[in-house]
């Protein structure tokens, strides 16, 4: 059935829903809590209905479902009877290996908009729970790239991506790519945001730049620098992606097959043809022990070449935060001390490496010698200076300095109850602090710590600060931080009983 349909003035966010007057519910034979198929041309959606006491035929939508649609006059729309994709998802669940076919088919729907978030959260619990073969991930990746755009810029293209899990490590690409820039391999970086951490690499290089490019836009920037650091999201590349995320981001969860598959559809899609990535390994990080690593390092390789991508992985020490800083414009201040050659040495030593790794793929260095030569770069202020063009080239300020950067307004302080040495620095709980403060959505907000394994402290030193433009959440995080001591000194004692 045809009809009219309207903006209303609400926002509904992730949430789907369609207004309907009784009579217009009464034609099409649906109630309250039913779902509407809502098709124009090829895009279709699938939205809750919610009745209304109005008795116009139109059929009104929440603003950004309206324009989602591209503002029609006129809607197709019916009862929505389910889609083949449930009884895929039902398959799944039950141990069951998915074609290609029905992989394509429940991206598809994804992308479409008629699974609800509930059945894209099985998909996600099953992938989790079940897993997936090889055949599997590289359908799955495949069917990713089919359903979005594809940007190809006429020559091959080099890139390095993090699996994340360890707090602050958004920054180490933000380091490594002007090197690589630099020595002039083509790097054009597209960046996630945070799923479970603090800050993904595009939430960093927000604070310093516009990260949203349209893929003509981007194309214009590859010809003004050899490498840049963009938010994938807006691209149109593998959609699906952007949408499975966000249901994870509520469940917690990142399993292994979809993370695979969500790293390598984006790069496919951009025409990637050989690839680092960065596998953190430590306590409290996504991959805690080296025989972990392997095996993921392994199963990147295998889908990767299956996907003709030539891909090297780097197991790389993630038993504590990378550098200081954690949260978007605390890393960036970071990002930019160290390009600047007053950073951390970690943050200095793990951008160098896997910049050195590209600069081997490119051919510039032999095996083993690519770190070398990044760090020739990086220290002759070379990085620094094709970092300020990308910046320029992307629209932010290329003059910005560490101390320009903006931090939360309201910051607390975790001080040493004891002498002694630190002996841990816990990821999840530094991560955890800094979600609490409001990171990543509060820019401003985060955890700059002043100490690390290793490190002398007498009682009273300061080991960590917390940052947030929330007072209330400072005051939360301060709780957090408070309770489950995230760094701990030699001899300390931990809980009393009772």
């Amino acid at each position: 059935m045809r009809v009219a349909v309207g903006p209303t003035n609400l926002d509904s966010g992730d949430l789907r829903v369609a207004f309907l007057s009784r009579k217009l519910a009464r034609l099409l034979g649906v109630s309250g809590g039913s779902r509407l198929k809502v098709t124009v041309g090829s895009r279709e959606l699938s939205l809750w209905v919610a009745i209304t006491e109005d008795d116009n035929l139109s059929l009104l939508l929440p603003r950004n479902l309206y324009e989602e649609l591209g503002s029609p006059r006129e809607v197709d729309v019916e009862l929505y009877t389910g889609t083949p994709s449930v009884e895929y998802l039902r398959k799944k669940l039950t141990g069951s290996k998915l074609s290609y076919g029905e992989l394509r088919t429940i991206i598809r729907d994804v992308v479409s908009g008629l699974l609800s978030e509930a059945e894209i959260a099985a998909f996600i619990v099953a992938q989790t729970v079940i897993g997936m073969d090889i055949d599997e991930i590289v359908s799955l990746t495949r069917a990713m790239v089919e359903t979005g755009s594809t940007i190809d810029f006429g020559e091959d293209a080099y890139d390095i991506h993090s699996v994340g899990g360890v707090p602050g490590n958004s920054k180490v690409s933000i380091v490594a790519v002007p090197i690589v820039a630099s020595a002039g391999v083509f790097i054009p970086k597209t960046s996630s945001r945070a799923i479970t951490s603090p800050a993904g690499t595009a939430d960093t290089m927000e604070v310093l730049t516009p990260v949203a490019f349209t893929p003509e836009e981007l194309k214009e920037l590859a010809r003004k620098v050899r490498g840049f650091i963009v938010w994938g999201g807006a691209l149109n590349l593998a959609p699906a992606d952007d949408i499975l995320i966000r249901v994870e981001h509520r469940l917690k969860l990142d399993p292994t097959p979809q993370m695979v598959a969500s790293i390598l559809s984006k790069k496919l899609s951009m025409r990637i043809k050989k690839l680092v990535i960065d596998i953190p390994v430590g306590s409290g990080a996504k991959v805690e022990s080296l025989e972990s690593g392997r095996r993921l390092a392994e199963l990147f390789i295998r889908v990767a070449g299956e996907l003709g991508i030539s891909t090297r992985c780097a197991l790389s020490y993630g038993d504590q935060p990378v550098g200081y800083a954690v949260g978007p414009a605390l890393e960036a201040r970071e990002a930019l001390e160290t390009l600047l050659g007053r950073g951390p040495t970690s943050v200095k030593e793990k951008a160098a490496s896997l910049a050195g790794m590209v600069l081997e793929l490119a051919g510039l260095a032999p095996q083993g010698g690519g770190r070398s030569l990044a760090l020739r770069i990086l220290e002759s202020g070379k990085a620094y200076e094709y970092f300020r063009r990308i910046v320029e080239a992307m629209g932010g300020n290329p003059s910005v300095k560490p101390e320009d950067v903006e931090v939360g307004r309201y910051k607390a302080e975790i001080r040493a109850h004891t002498d002694g040495y630190i002996t841990g620095v816990s990821n999840k709980t530094v991560a955890q602090i800094a979600t609490t403060a409001g990171a990543p959505t509060d820019r401003g907000a985060g955890v700059l710590l002043r100490v690390k394994k290793g490190h002398k402290v007498r009682a009273g030193d300061v080991l960590l600060e917390i940052y947030s433009s929330s007072e209330t959440r400072l005051e939360e995080a301060l709780r957090v931080a408070e309770t489950l001591r995230p760094i701990t000194i030699e001899g300390m004692v931990l809980e009393v009983y009772p």
